[in-house]
């Protein structure tokens, strides 16, 4: 049973959150739920975490908010992709940019706290050379230096993702496993967690 934490949570309005903020609740939790959006704020709220308005490119504003929440544990599940799978560009620069400034900002704005540890979303596969892998590595690399945990996801499917209705080629995992991993991860030691389909 994981010990009660407190949780500042990037990315929590996503498709892993949705299913995972629950989840964090009933583990006996206190989460802050990031977004950088104020319509989602009351639906975070609703799941009894803390909402958090903040957008992570803004690092005056993000290490303000993550200093007042105090966390001992940051989770890094921000993406930035559209919502529809044909729309998804081949080497997305934004997305990119969420792994590599992102992930540097919420180490940064963790500083003078003590040792917080980060658990931050990558993938299982091997992607195209490009500015997508080059930001998986360079996040992977970063979460690692200060002791945290990477998770490297399958392909996300069931309800809410690209793969609803199909399953995609391996390495996979579904939703519902992805989020009750991720809790476990919480708890893994510093290193690398992979979560994907038993074939």
């Amino acid at each position: 049973m994981s010990t009660s934490r407190r949780i500042f949570f990037a990315g929590a309005s996503g498709v892993i959150g949705q299913r995972l903020l629950p989840m964090l609740r009933d583990a006996g939790h206190t989460v802050g739920a990031m977004t950088r959006s104020p319509e989602k704020a009351g639906r975070l709220a609703a799941t009894g975490a803390q909402p958090i308005v903040c957008d992570v490119f803004d690092l005056q504003a993000l290490t303000a908010a993550v200093q007042a929440f105090a966390p001992d544990l940051i989770l890094h599940e921000l993406t930035d992709l559209p919502d529809d799978l044909k729309d998804l560009p081949e080497d997305s620069k934004v997305n990119a940019r969420i792994r590599v400034e992102g992930t540097r900002n919420l180490i940064e704005a963790s500083k003078g706290l003590g040792y917080i540890k980060i658990v931050a979303q990558s993938v299982a596969w091997t992607m195209q050379p490009g500015a997508e892998a080059a930001a998986v590595a360079a996040l992977e690399e970063a979460v690692l230096a200060v002791d945290g945990v990477v998770i490297r996801y399958g392909f996300l499917y069931g309800p809410g993702t690209y793969f609803e209705q199909s399953r995609p080629n391996a390495p996979r995992v579904h939703i519902d496993t992805a989020a009750s991993r991720t809790l476990e991860a919480i708890d893994a030691p510093p290193g690398i967690v992979t979560v994907v389909d038993s074939e």
